[in-house]
């Protein structure tokens, strides 16, 4: 018995042993992989951090640039022609002191010799409006001295690569009017301290802007700040607020959304352009009038000066809004887009408030009525519509978007700039008003990724019902399904998938996830909207 267990325990004593030479040797083969080809990576970095910048124009930024179609400017970089006559650049030695191009007499001016002194470095590319049809190349943070870079008005595609904010240099940035996509890169915030101007206006930027690295960032050089003209979304970009050296600020035509901080009245801004957003509450007072309504319209959830007041409300007379519903059902005034399902209502009817019960005034938690008697209708706000008014509403113009079995919808254009969506309910929706009012009531307190709020809903005196949206111009799935112009899919199952899963989450919530089980009745590729991120909402 004392053999058997000192030969069992030589046993696992060997096998204890062989174990751990054989995890040595596998942490020896992963150290030596990874160890190799890390000093590889390392050793083409360093390769290529110590190519000139002239190896580099010709090697990498050129091609990139072009694209695939010849450009004029871009055939002058080349070894034959004398450096100075390299269009579009210019050039300085380390010391600081330029390369003097700008005189013809100068022997600089036909030196030939000059593309081969590795001394000589980019300090600026400036080629706006010049053709240009390729994408931003990585290696444009790699030129040393490099402080400007205008690629404004050309055709550049692909996204901001993140190398760029790696440079040691740059400190004016203009990229705007291109077909730049993706997301601003968070590296971009590297170059805060020596970024005098960042121009990107005019592109498809989306997401939202990133803040710094580092907390507390002051940006202190920057005095120009152009976003506008893209996808982002959002809410306001808090670090803004800290730049105390900005001058100009251009966030339009964007889909930043929430309140506008009142931290940014602290910044000594001479241009700002918030026009055109999905911005919503009170301003914060600038002072002084500083800035007209140009700079806010287009936001229909904001008020205060120089906008509409925040406060009040007033009614249209029964016969105004009986022409305005009347013009409605014709199809030739009002309201804008996005679809609703059947709802179905046997079994808990009468679980929700009545109607009588709704009109007695304002209920807090699913939302404020506003209107009153006489004619004028009832319309019902909830989270997110509280800017809205009965003349907002009606007095909206607009073009039919679609029409369904369920009812019409509409684009409109509100008073103050902004755009709303509605849909006029087909009469006969919803079975009777008592069993109506509690669903619409739950519609209004849904806040889910996958479903697009509802802001508001009126009901007429003559029984008209009207859901009311924010209007979301996101390209639908079918869009994105049909939408191809090289015959390749623009979707990849993975894309598709992250859908479906999206649109399922979106209707598992309406079935099961509420008091009273709602029926969407409609989903198809044209009634789910999809955004930059793939993120598919039903409506």
């Amino acid at each position: 018995m004392d053999s058997s267990l000192l030969l069992l325990t030589v046993s696992l004593s060997t096998l204890l042993h062989s174990w751990r030479i054989m995890k040595l040797f596998s942490l020896y083969i992963f150290f030596f992989f990874f160890y190799s080809k890390g000093s590889s990576t390392f050793s083409e970095s360093l390769a290529s951090s110590t190519s000139s910048d002239v190896e580099l124009l010709l090697g990498k930024i050129g091609a990139s640039l072009q694209g695939k179609t010849d450009n004029l400017l871009l055939s002058s970089w080349n070894t034959s022609t004398p450096l100075c006559q390299w269009r579009g650049l210019k050039w300085v030695f380390p010391n600081g002191s330029p390369l003097l191009c700008n005189d013809l007499s100068s022997p600089q001016w036909s030196n030939l010799s000059l593309s081969k002194d590795p001394s000589i470095h980019l300090l600026s590319l400036q080629l706006p409006s010049a053709n240009l049809s390729g994408s931003l190349p990585r290696e444009l943070g790699e030129f040393p001295m490099l402080q400007s870079l205008y690629l404004n008005i050309n055709s550049l595609s692909g996204t901001i690569p993140l190398e760029l904010g790696y440079s040691s240099s740059l400190s004016d940035i203009d990229l705007g009017d291109n077909l730049l996509s993706g997301v601003l890169p968070p590296s971009i915030w590297n170059l805060c301290d020596k970024l005098v101007s960042l121009r990107i206006h005019g592109n498809s930027l989306s997401a939202s802007i990133p803040e710094p690295a580092l907390p507390n960032s002051t940006c202190k050089n920057l005095q120009f700040l152009d976003l506008g003209n893209n996808k982002f979304s959002g809410n306001f970009p808090e670090s803004i607020t800290q730049f105390d050296g900005l001058k100009q600020l251009d966030l339009g035509n964007n889909f930043f959304s929430g309140s506008i901080p009142v931290s940014i009245t602290g910044v000594h801004l001479e241009k700002l352009n918030l026009s055109h957003n999905n911005f919503s509450g009170a301003l914060p007072l600038f002072g002084g009038s500083k800035f007209g309504v140009e700079v806010f319209e287009g936001n229909p959830g904001l008020c205060g000066s120089p906008l509409k007041s925040c406060t009040g409300t007033s009614g249209l007379s029964s016969g105004a809004v009986a022409g305005i519903v009347i013009s409605l059902m014709a199809g030739a005034v009002i309201l804008a887009s996005l679809l609703i399902g059947y709802v179905q209502n046997k079994k808990k009817k009468g679980r929700g408030e009545s109607e009588d019960e709704l009109e007695e005034g304002e209920d807090e938690e699913n939302g404020g009525l506003v209107g009153g008697e006489g004619g004028e209708g009832k319309l019902i706000l909830f989270q997110g519509g509280e800017h809205l008014t009965l003349d907002d509403v009606l007095n909206a113009t607009g073009q039919v978007m679609e029409k369904t079995s369920y009812g019409t919808a509409y684009k409109a254009k509100l008073a103050d700039g902004g755009t709303i969506a509605l849909r006029l309910l087909r009469e006969g929706s919803c079975k009777d008003r008592a069993s109506c009012l509690p669903v619409i009531k739950q519609l209004g307190r849904i806040r889910h990724e996958n479903l697009i709020p509802l802001r508001a809903f009126y009901q007429g005196k003559r029984g008209e019902k009207l859901l009311i949206y924010d209007y979301l111009p996101q390209r639908t799935l079918y869009d994105l399904l049909h939408e191809s112009k090289t015959g390749n899919p623009m979707l990849n199952w993975a894309r598709r998938h992250r859908i479906a899963l999206g649109i399922a989450r979106g209707l598992a919530y309406l079935h099961t996830g509420l008091d009273i089980p709602i029926t969407h009745g409609n989903v198809r590729s044209k009634n789910v909207l999809v955004d930059e991120l793939l993120c598919s909402q039903a409506h």
